[in-house]
C-alpha cells in the first residue's frame, strides 16, 4: 500500500487509505471463502457415506451447495461490503446489532426457531475461535482502521472485517439455502476448520500494509519489525507464519484447586502460631509442601474435630488399644458389598438432610465387617481410612445440601458415595488434584443433575445417561481407577450437547425479555399519549373515546413496537388523534355543514384495519365517528352513534412484573449508595452470582443480558432459564440482606470441599 498518512498524529478520515485497506481485505476474504466453499461438497459427500439414516440430508445439502454456491459467495461479500460502507460513513455497524435486529422479526415479539438459534451460536463460536487465534493482530488492526476511518475506537463487533462481522456474513450466506439444521451447522464448522486460518492471514496482510503506509507504526508487535512480511520478501525468505494468541493462565504446578490453596495458607499461619506458642517445639518438624501439605493439614483438622466429638460422647470412650484396625483388604471387601447392595439405612441417609453421611458410612462399615467374620467389638477403622470416609461423607453432605439436587437427582448422586470412599482410600490425591478423573466425572454428573427435574425430553434423556454412567461405575469399579477416565470421556461428549441446549435456552430467555421490555415501553408510551389527550379538554363523546382507547391505542402500541418512538407510523397515529380532537373542538363550536373527517379517512382506515376491521365494517365505523361529530355540531346528542362491534383483538398485555428472587422486606432502593449500584451496573455479562433464598438454599445465576431500556439485569439459572430480573439498586439491597454473594464456581467437587472446610473451621478458631 502506498498513500500519505495523516499529516498530524490525530485520527482523521483518510479515504485513500481506507479504500486501499478495503481493496486488500474484501476481495481476499470473498475469494478465500469461495475457495473453501468449493471443497465443502466433497466433505458432505464423505459424511453422507457414513451418516446412516441421515445420508439423504447430506446428499441434498451437497446438491444445494453446488446449485447455490455463487449466490452464497455473493451474500457473504454483500454483508462485508455493507459493514465497510458504514465504516466509511463514520458510523461503524455493530455485528451484534445486525443479528439482534434480524432476530426481532415482526415487532420484536416472535421467537427464533431452534435451528436459527443454533446457527447463530455456531457463527459466534466461529468468531470466538478467530479472535482467540489472532487476538494480537486484530487488536492492532482495530486501532489502525479506527485511525484511518476517523472514529474514536473500534472493537470486535464494529470492525467491518472482524471475526464477528465475518460470522454474521456466514450466517447471511447460508440463511436462504434449503439446508437442514444438521448440514448448516456442519458447513459452519467446516468454515471454522478450513476458512478461519485464511481469515487470519488476511488480517495480518492488511495490518502490515497499513503499517507500511505509515499508519501508527509504533504499535507493531514488540521485538518484531513493523512489516515482517515485506522484510522477508526482501530477503527472499518464506513468509513468517502467524503466532496465534495464547492467553496466559496461572497454573498451579501442583494442580491444587483454589480451596486447597486458601486452606493451606490459613493452616500454615495456624502452624506458625502453634510453633510460637510452643516456643519452637515444632520447629524441628519440616513443613510439608504442595499436595502433601494440603493432605497433612486436612488430617490434622479431622483428627482434632474427631477428638472433640469423641470427648463429647460417652459411648465413644472405648479401649481402642484392645481393637485392631481393619485391613485395607477388609475395608475394600466391605465397601464393595455396600457398593453393590447399599443398605436401607445408607439409602435413607442420602435422602435425610439431618443425618451425617460420614457417621452413617462408618457405622455401616463396622457393621458390614461382621459379614466377613470380624467381631465388631474387636475392630476399628484405621485413622487414614476414617479420614477418607469423613471427607467423602462430608463432601457429599455439603453437595446434597447446598446444590439444587432434589428427588431422582439426589438419589443418583447419593449412589456415588461408596465408590468415592474407595477412590479416596486408593488415591488420596483425588482431594487435591484438579485433573483427577474421579472428580472430573463427579463434576460432570453434578452439572447434569443440578436443577434437572426432567421437565423436557432432553432433560429426561440426560438423566437417563447419568443413570447409565452410574450403573456402569457401580457394576465395573473394583480397584481400577481407569473406569473413571473412560466414563468421564464418554459422558463429556453427551454433556456437550446438553450445554448447547442450555445456550439456546439462554438465548430464548434473552430474546423473550428483550421483547417484553419493548412491549412494556410501547404500552407505557401509548398509555401516556392516550392519557394526555383524554385529559386535555372536555369529556369526549362515547364513540370518539372508545376509538382512542381501543383501536387507536392498539395501533399506536404496534407502531411503537415495530418502528420505535420515532417511526413514521407513530407520528401518523399521533397526528390522527390530534386531528380528531381538533374536529371535536370544532364540532362543539357548532360549525354546521363541515365535511367531517375528510382529511384523515386514510389514517382511520389503517387504524381499523390493524384491529381486523376492513371493507364495509371500516366504512360503518368511520360513518359512526362522522355522524357523532355532526350530531355535536347540530347540538342533537340523540343522533350520536356508537362504534360498531369491533373484532375481539386482544391488546398486547404488559409482561408479568419480574420481582427479584428474594423478598427485599422493608429495605428501600432509594437509600442505595451510587457506587454500590454502579458496581452491579458495570458487571460483565456472563458473571455468576449466588442467590440465597429464605431457607438458605443457594441457586447460582448467570448475568445473561442487561436491558438498554430499563437497565435491569437478566439472570438465568444453570438450565438457561430466566429466574430473576432486577435493577442494580435491588441487587445492592439483596446483598445487604445476605441474599446475594459472589459465586465461586470451581466445579461441584471443589465447591463442596470448600464447604467441608467451612463446616470444620468454626471448631478451630485459631484458623481464622
Amino acid at each position: 500500500m502506498k498513500s500519505s498518512p495523516h499529516p498530524s498524529g490525530h485520527p482523521g478520515h483518510n479515504p485513500g487509505l481506507l479504500a486501499l485497506a478495503r481493496d486488500a481485505a474484501l476481495p481476499a476474504l470473498s475469494s478465500a471463502f469461495d475457495k473453501a466453499l468449493a471443497g465443502f461438497d466433497d466433505e458432505l459427500f464423505n459424511r453422507a457415506e457414513t451418516a446412516g439414516a441421515s445420508q439423504l440430508v447430506f446428499l441434498d445439502g451437497m446438491r444445494e451447495l453446488r446449485r447455490r454456491r455463487e449466490d452464497i459467495t455473493l451474500r457473504f461479500g454483500a454483508h462485508l461490503k455493507q459493514a465497510w460502507e458504514s465504516l466509511e460513513g463514520g458510523t461503524p455497524l455493530s455485528a451484534e446489532l445486525v443479528l439482534t435486529q434480524a432476530a426481532q422479526g415482526d415487532g420484536g415479539l416472535s421467537l427464533l426457531s431452534e435451528h436459527d438459534l443454533e446457527s447463530r451460536l455456531a457463527v459466534r463460536n466461529f468468531a470466538s475461535v478467530v479472535l482467540r487465534d489472532w487476538k494480537p493482530v486484530l487488536a492492532r488492526l482495530d486501532r489502525r482502521l479506527a485511525w484511518v476511518a476517523g472514529v474514536d475506537e473500534m472493537d470486535a463487533s464494529s470492525n467491518p472485517v472482524g471475526p464477528e462481522h465475518i460470522g454474521v456474513a456466514l450466517h447471511e450466506a447460508f440463511s436462504t439455502c434449503d439446508l437442514v439444521a444438521e448440514v448448516r451447522l456442519v458447513l459452519i464448522k467446516l468454515c471454522e476448520r478450513e476458512f478461519a486460518a485464511q481469515v487470519g492471514r488476511i488480517y495480518r496482510d492488511v495490518d502490515e500494509g497499513l503499517a507500511e503506509a505509515g499508519v501508527m507504526p509504533g504499535i507493531s508487535q514488540p521485538g518484531r519489525p513493523a512489516a515482517p512480511r515485506a522484510a522477508a520478501k526482501a530477503r527472499h525468505e518464506p513468509e513468517p507464519e502467524p503466532e496465534p494468541a495464547r492467553e496466559a493462565e496461572p497454573e498451579d504446578p501442583q494442580g491444587a484447586p483454589a480451596w486447597a490453596r486458601r486452606f493451606t495458607e490459613r493452616w500454615a499461619r495456624h502452624r506458625s502460631e502453634l510453633q510460637a506458642g510452643a516456643h519452637g517445639a515444632l520447629g524441628d518438624e519440616p513443613a510439608p509442601n504442595g499436595q502433601n501439605m494440603v493432605l497433612e493439614a486436612l488430617h490434622e483438622l479431622l483428627a482434632q474435630t474427631r477428638h472433640v466429638r469423641e470427648d463429647a460422647t460417652a459411648a465413644a470412650q472405648v479401649a481402642v488399644g484392645q481393637q485392631r484396625p481393619l485391613s485395607q483388604h477388609e475395608m475394600m471387601s466391605v465397601l464393595s458389598l455396600l457398593q453393590a447392595t447399599p443398605t436401607a439405612t445408607l439409602r435413607a441417609a442420602v435422602g435425610d438432610e439431618t443425618e451425617s453421611l460420614a457417621q452413617r458410612l462408618k457405622n455401616e462399615v463396622i457393621s458390614g465387617a461382621t459379614r466377613l467374620g470380624v467381631d465388631p467389638s474387636q475392630a476399628r477403622l484405621d485413622p487414614q481410612d476414617e479420614d477418607a470416609i469423613d471427607l467423602v461423607g462430608m463432601l457429599f453432605d455439603v453437595m446434597l445440601d447446598e446444590r439444587e439436587l432434589e428427588g431422582r437427582s439426589r438419589e443418583l448422586i447419593g449412589r456415588l458415595v461408596v465408590p468415592f470412599v474407595k477412590v479416596a482410600m486408593l488415591d488420596r490425591r483425588m482431594f487435591v488434584q484438579k485433573t483427577h478423573p474421579a472428580r472430573k466425572l463427579l463434576n460432570s454428573l453434578a452439572e447434569a443433575c443440578e436443577g434437572n427435574a426432567g421437565e423436557s425430553q432432553a432433560e429426561r434423556a440426560l438423566m437417563g445417561k447419568v443413570e447409565e454412567i452410574i450403573d456402569r461405575l457401580i457394576a465395573e469399579f473394583n480397584e481400577n481407577l481407569a473406569i473413571f477416565l473412560t466414563l468421564e470421556e464418554e459422558f463429556r461428549d453427551f454433556l456437550a450437547q446438553h450445554r448447547r441446549r442450555i445456550e439456546i435456552a439462554e438465548r430464548r430467555a434473552t430474546e423473550t425479555q428483550r421483547g417484553q421490555e419493548k412491549l412494556e415501553m410501547a404500552r407505557s408510551r401509548a398509555a401516556a399519549e392516550l392519557d394526555k389527550r383524554l385529559q386535555a379538554g372536555a369529556p369526549l363523546p362515547a364513540a370518539i373515546g372508545d376509538f382512542l382507547r381501543q383501536p387507536w391505542n392498539h395501533h399506536l402500541t404496534l407502531g411503537l413496537l415495530r418502528e420505535g418512538e420515532d417511526g413514521a407510523a407513530v407520528g401518523e397515529a399521533l397526528q390522527l388523534a390530534d386531528t380528531l380532537l381538533e374536529e371535536v373542538a370544532e364540532a362543539h363550536r357548532h360549525i354546521v355543514g363541515k365535511p367531517w373527517l375528510q382529511s384523515c379517512q386514510p389514517a382511520l382506515r389503517k387504524v381499523f384495519a390493524s384491529v381486523g376491521l376492513h371493507g364495509e365494517g371500516s366504512v360503518a365505523a368511520i360513518d359512526a365517528l362522522h355522524d357523532t361529530l355532526q350530531a355535536i355540531a347540530e347540538a342533537r346528542p340523540e343522533l350520536e352513534r356508537a362504534l360498531p362491534e369491533l373484532p375481539q383483538v386482544a391488546l398486547p398485555t404488559a409482561p408479568v412484573q419480574e420481582s427479584p428472587a428474594l423478598d427485599l422486606g422493608a429495605e428501600k432502593t432509594e437509600s442505595v449508595d451510587v457506587a454500590d449500584a454502579e458496581r452491579y451496573r458495570g458487571m460483565a455479562v456472563g458473571t455468576w452470582l449466588d442467590f440465597v433464598d429464605k431457607d438458605g438454599k443457594v441457586q447460582a445465576g448467570k448475568l445473561s443480558w442487561v436491558s438498554p431500556i430499563s437497565s435491569r439485569l437478566l439472570f438465568v439459572n444453570r438450565r438457561g432459564v430466566r429466574f430473576c430480573v432486577a435493577s442494580p439498586e435491588e441487587l445492592v439491597v439483596m446483598e445487604r440482606l445476605g441474599r446475594l454473594r459472589p459465586h465461586l464456581d470451581d466445579g461441584a467437587f471443589d465447591t463442596a470441599m470448600q464447604g467441608v472446610i467451612d463446616r470444620l473451621d468454626p471448631q478451630q478458631p485459631t484458623l481464622h
